[in-house]
């Protein structure tokens, strides 16, 4: 995907500047060896998945919402194949707007505000041969007790889960952009990576790469091996 193609996916949805791109594409940072690869984290998929996630299939997720822009690529690797790309299966991705809050969901309990009937931050992709996916986003907002944090969940073709998972956001970047229009009402996470019951034990293997600017936006990178 080109630049100027990127930046007409976004259609003035989000901040209008130039968008970061260096590559649409996300290769994978996570080593291989002899024995394979470390499974991503399975997580809980929780308290705010996709309902239908079969009607969100689409690359640009942010609908209506404003932030900071952000390009989430993702690539599948096979860990009972020497970690090899793995093509065709289904990626869904959700996570909350720059106030903390989830589409789908709301009216009291955890999320006060009524999203219940609208779609926003939802998406589903199918793997390239490459194994890639990439959604359109805005950066994440928190929410009480989490720290930011994006939600993937990986399908095969028969739509059986291989795996549920969250990426965890570097604090230097979420500070920064929490800083920013449309983040900064809302103010800093209450709760840090480290601290968070997620990812406490598994840290590591949850840490997206994330590069960019404010003034051009930012591209998250991860790679999250399964095994079929």
């Amino acid at each position: 995907m080109k630049r100027k193609e990127f930046l007409k996916l976004f259609g003035g949805a989000i901040l209008a500047s130039p968008v970061f791109l260096s590559s649409c594409r996300g290769e994978g940072n996570v080593p291989t060896d002899n024995d394979g690869c470390p499974l991503s984290p399975q997580e809980t998929k929780g308290p705010f998945p996709i309902k239908s996630p079969g009607e969100v299939v689409k690359a640009n997720i942010t609908s209506d919402r404003v932030g900071v822009p952000l390009l989430i690529n993702l690539t599948v690797q096979n860990d009972s194949d020497n970690c090899k790309p793995l093509a065709d299966v289904l990626v869904d991705v959700w996570h909350c707007d720059s106030e903390g809050n989830y589409s789908e969901y709301g009216g009291g309990g955890m999320q006060p505000t009524d999203y219940q009937n609208v779609h926003f931050l939802r998406g589903r992709q199918t793997t390239d041969a490459k194994g890639n996916v990439s959604f359109i986003s805005i950066y994440p907002g928190w929410y009480q007790g989490r720290a930011p944090h994006v939600h993937v969940e990986v399908l095969d073709a028969n739509a059986k889960s291989l795996v549920i998972t969250q990426i965890a956001l570097p604090e230097n970047t979420t500070s920064e952009v929490y800083r920013s229009t449309h983040y900064e009402k809302h103010g800093q996470p209450d709760t840090s990576n480290q601290k968070d019951d997620i990812f406490r034990d598994t840290l590591e293997r949850n840490m997206g790469t994330v590069t960019g600017s404010l003034t051009d936006g930012f591209v998250l990178t991860k790679a999250i091996i399964v095994k079929p």
